[in-house]
């Protein structure tokens, strides 16, 4: 518990204070938002605000996690490696994708087959090894099953499960990063359900079954150094997000929204939960799907269902105030985590 908080207190105060720095450094040099023509004409003001500040939440997590372990002496494991790899590999794609959109002055980064590839070959590498590093009672990060509260189902082989975890990161970075659309929304969201990875990371530690075994045990490896992961990473977001709430002095860009995209989805692999974060993050899944509907509609009947997607610009041209979408999506997004966590615990009750 030592190692938690002193990773998330870390974490969160080299964000708040070092956010600013990252603000007039980034000023300094131009790298300022790029604004869609078609989008909200109320989107225009924030044309030139600082981008790319996802840099802050991958470097404060980083920093965070390996102060939190050198401490308190506790030992890294080889789990908590490979979700700050998976994080930190996300983030550069999306440095990438940022860089070049500030290179060329355009809103339009990497191609988007560029970028999938990127991501693949990212959660590609992730998925093998979790599949290898056992330890002493051979337990590797994840086994190549499907999972929602626990593993379920046979084995499904190696080439599958890497597919299907290629399929996972990269439907929920795009996830995050579609839901980066205002001001503190994707990050606020984001912070609530690496809250809910603490917990779960924690309520595994307490009932793993090397420690005892019986029905309602669970079989991860490492859980406390997952939770140890989502505390770092959820102490950057509070610490970014001070300067990210309405109205933004930053941005995060796809840094920062591929980064924690990435590094939720890895959290959900290595917890056996996979199946679970749809309702965890029910907020992006639904602000994904209206996307999907959009595009769908549009090409089977000529019509739009929306104003205009990701969702939350729907309502800002029905004239929702910013701030307004921003706290009832966050809303939403906690009632989503609060059902799933409740799924999580009622499953341990009867099983």
């Amino acid at each position: 518990m030592k190692t938690i908080i002193v990773a998330g207190g870390v974490s969160l105060i080299l964000a708040l204070f070092g956010t600013p720095l990252a603000i007039r450094l980034f000023r300094r040099r131009g790298y300022g938002q790029l604004i869609r023509e078609e989008g909200p004409q109320s989107h225009m003001t924030k044309r030139g605000t600082p981008t790319m500040g996802g840099t802050v939440i991958v470097i404060a997590a980083l920093v965070g996690y390996l102060v939190g372990h050198t401490a308190t002496h506790d030992t890294m494991t080889t789990t908590g490696f490979l979700l700050l790899l998976l994080m930190s590999g996300l983030g550069l794609v999306g440095f990438i994708d940022d860089f070049i959109k500030i290179y060329r002055q355009t809103s339009l980064g990497l191609r988007s087959g560029a970028k999938l590839a990127g991501q693949a070959v990212v959660g590609a590498v992730f998925a093998l090894e979790v599949l290898q590093h056992p330890d002493a009672i051979a337990l590797t990060p994840a086994d190549d099953r499907l999972s929602f509260l626990r593993d379920f189902g046979p084995y499904i082989g190696v080439l599958p499960f890497v597919i299907w975890v290629v399929i996972i990161i990269a439907g929920t970075s795009n996830a995050v990063n579609l839901t980066d659309g205002l001001d503190g929304l994707a990050t606020g969201a984001t912070a609530l359900v690496l809250a809910a990875y603490v917990l779960i990371g924690i309520w595994e530690e307490r009932n793993d079954c090397s420690l005892f075994f019986t029905q309602q045990c669970y079989q991860i490896r490492d859980p406390l150094d997952v939770a140890v992961v989502a505390a770092a990473v959820l102490g950057a977001c509070l610490g970014f997000l001070w300067w990210n709430a309405p109205p933004a002095k930053i941005f995060m860009g796809d840094t920062g929204s591929l980064a924690l995209g990435g590094v939720l989805a890895g959290l959900a692999i290595t917890t056996k939960t996979a199946l679970l974060l749809l309702i965890l993050g029910g907020l992006f899944v639904i602000i994904t799907l209206s996307v999907m509907i959009q595009v769908g509609s549009f090409k089977m009947t000529g019509r739009r269902v929306f104003k205009m997607t990701p969702l939350q610009h729907h309502f800002e041209l029905l004239g929702w105030a910013e701030t307004t979408i921003v706290i009832r999506f966050w809303l939403i997004c906690g009632l989503c985590i609060a059902f799933g966590l409740g799924i999580f615990y009622a499953e341990w009750l009867t099983i």
